[in-house]
């Protein structure tokens, strides 16, 4: 086991796939830096820096630095997987997938069903996102309901270094198209990593990362360590909660979730995208659909009000959930015996 950030944990793994499969290619706007500049290439790796390297160790056909036009970029990825490339696109902000939308959702998201199942997709569309640096409404949002909602694309939100390692390279040997969401606020999160060259983690399988009888708290990506850290608040006072990390909304894991509901009879679902046909608002559907003989009190939602992010630092930290309003939300659940 070694020890990585977030970030490290996703360059060092598509470095290693580089390595392994000369079909895999990264692209995407400043993944090398410095092109077209007097300096010349700099191999900095991004704003994220999450490509550092790259260029010098696998050079210009595989580590591409593309025009600021994310529809190209799409529509690159998706073109280079049909010939049989094996493409990782970054989108530098996931709010910017409105202008590539349709190379996404109507071409990359239909190939394989549209040539029935005789081609392939291989694509991982990389996306940093979410809110807590003050980067204002262009810059924060969460984009998961919008690429969930899209058959034939796989969607993984890892909340960890190790299943930013497991997923991420789960995604790069996947045949089908991947959207994997990064959230810009755990790239500096340390944690013990799986070194095995070929460790993966298969989609569609949820994480336990805390565990209880007494509520079922369901979350994806950064907001599993807000409910993580309300868990462990509420530990204190005898209140017991599963903390159930879905790592991927599609496919997702919907017996992890039911089974912990029939067991509590109580869940809070949190989701960092506004509430109006939301990840938490289908989550909720399928726990009331599924599970509803099993509730003992309503499912609460904690998610951001029905509005843009919020640009002041005191108004997006009202705005996000937070561990204080997911514990409130499990106490809520708890009123009713």
């Amino acid at each position: 086991m070694a020890k990585l950030t977030y970030r490290d944990a996703i360059r060092n793994t598509m470095f290693q796939e580089m390595q392994r499969d000369e079909r895999v290619v990264v692209l995407g706007e400043d993944v090398v830096g410095g092109m077209g500049t007097a300096g010349g290439p700099e191999a900095i790796g991004g704003i994220w820096s999450t490509t550092t390297g790259f260029y010098d160790a696998f050079g210009p056909n595989r580590v591409i630095d593309t025009p600021i036009s994310e529809s190209a970029i799409m529509g690159a990825a998706g073109g280079l997987a049909l010939a049989g490339k094996r493409p990782i696109a970054e989108i530098m902000f996931a709010d910017f997938i409105g202008v590539s939308m349709d190379q996404l959702w109507n071409q990359i998201a239909k190939f394989r069903y549209m040539f029935g199942g005789k081609s392939v997709c291989p694509a991982v569309i990389r996306m940093p996102c979410g809110a807590g640096y003050n980067a204002a409404a262009q810059h924060s949002q969460m984009i998961s309901q919008f690429v969930t909602g899209m058959p034939g694309i796989k969607v993984v939100m890892p909340t960890t270094p190790e299943d930013a390692c497991g997923l991420m390279r789960q995604a790069i040997r996947d045949d089908d198209p991947v959207v994997f969401l990064e959230h810009k606020f755990l790239y500096g999160l340390t944690g013990e990593v799986n070194e095995d060259p070929d460790f993966c983690i298969p989609f569609g399988h949820a994480r336990l990362a805390r565990a209880g009888k007494d509520v079922t708290i369901v979350a994806s990506g950064m907001m599993v360590r807000y409910a993580e850290t309300a868990a462990d608040d509420l530990a204190q006072d005898g209140i017991g909660c599963d903390v159930i990390d879905i790592r991927t909304t599609s496919p997702l894991d919907e017996e992890a979730i039911l089974d912990s509901v029939e067991v509590t009879g109580r869940a809070v679902i949190v989701d960092e995208a506004p509430p109006r046909c939301s990840l938490a608002t289908d989550l909720s559907s399928l726990i009331a659909q599924k599970a509803f003989a099993s509730l003992k009190a309503p499912i609460e939602m904690v998610t951001p009000p029905h509005t843009p992010v919020p640009f002041a630092r005191e108004l997006e930290s009202a705005y996000l959930p937070s561990p204080a309003k997911i514990a409130a939300a499990v106490r809520k659940t708890l009123d009713y015996r």
